[in-house]
């Protein structure tokens, strides 16, 4: 009898003692886990700034790959247009785009494409206004000044007179005028005013747009009228408007 409560004891105690060794276990475990979480929390809370941040540049986590994306298609979007806008850059340099200058300086006016045409201004009798109008559906080049001489129409080899141009020419390979527009170069008959000393038997003004690329059969010509008086004439530039080129013809300072 002694025995069995002896035994009985003594494998309660051990039933205690393992209880206790194993409450305490589950106490440690617990309590780890318990304390691990809110650092783990606390180093999430720390970590999602910057995981939020790392979204916005759009390097880390799926919404930061979404916002990347979104920004990068944006981006990409601007820098289509940029590209579209490089790329019309690109064909004006390159001559593809039929109303730029550099397609015109690639292309020299074919004399089919123009019309000419020859006016008086009611304010100068003595200057003449060469108009160039661009009949095509392209930009094209024109030399820098028409070609241009006056002499008699009915003189059978009779004198010929060419007038003074601006000297010091350079830059652009040709003056570009585009699809419809037109392009105007006066000449002044006699810039002095003189009315003595002219060169008689003049009354024709011959026009040929292009002097470099044309050939002669292409030149236009024109009366001059009765009475016109011719010494020392001018003729300025192509330019824009009659104004400017009534200006260039001043300059005008070079044997044609």
């Amino acid at each position: 009898m002694s025995t069995i409560r002896n035994k009985s004891v003594l494998l309660a105690a051990t039933a205690t003692t393992a209880l206790a060794l194993a409450l305490g276990a589950c106490g440690s475990d617990g309590s780890g886990t318990r304390s691990s979480a809110p650092e783990t929390g606390g180093g999430a809370q720390s970590a999602s700034p910057t995981a939020s941040a790392a979204g916005t540049t759009g390097t880390t986590g799926a919404a930061g790959s979404s916002s990347a994306r979104k920004s990068s298609s944006g981006s990409g979007t601007k820098a289509g247009s940029g590209s579209k806008a490089g790329s019309g850059s690109g064909s004006a340099g390159g001559g593809g785009n039929a109303t730029s200058d550099s397609y015109a300086y690639r292309h020299p006016c074919p004399a089919g494409q123009l019309s000419v045409s020859m006016t008086t201004p009611a304010d100068a009798a003595g200057r003449r206004v060469i108009a160039v109008h661009n009949n095509g559906a392209s930009a094209c080049g024109l030399s820098y000044y028409p070609q241009v001489y006056l002499d008699g129409a009915n003189a059978q080899g009779g004198k010929t007179v060419k007038p003074l141009v601006p000297g010091g020419l350079g830059g652009a390979p040709a003056y570009p005028v585009y699809a419809g527009r037109t392009a105007y170069a006066v000449i002044d008959l006699d810039p002095s005013g003189a009315t003595t000393g002219t060169v008689s038997g003049i009354d024709e003004l011959n026009v040929l747009a292009d002097g470099d690329h044309m050939a002669d059969a292409d030149t236009r010509n024109f009366p001059l009228g009765s009475g016109a008086l011719v010494l020392k004439p001018k003729l300025g530039l192509y330019r824009s408007t009659i104004a400017d080129a009534v200006a260039s013809m001043k300059t005008a300072d070079t044997s044609s």
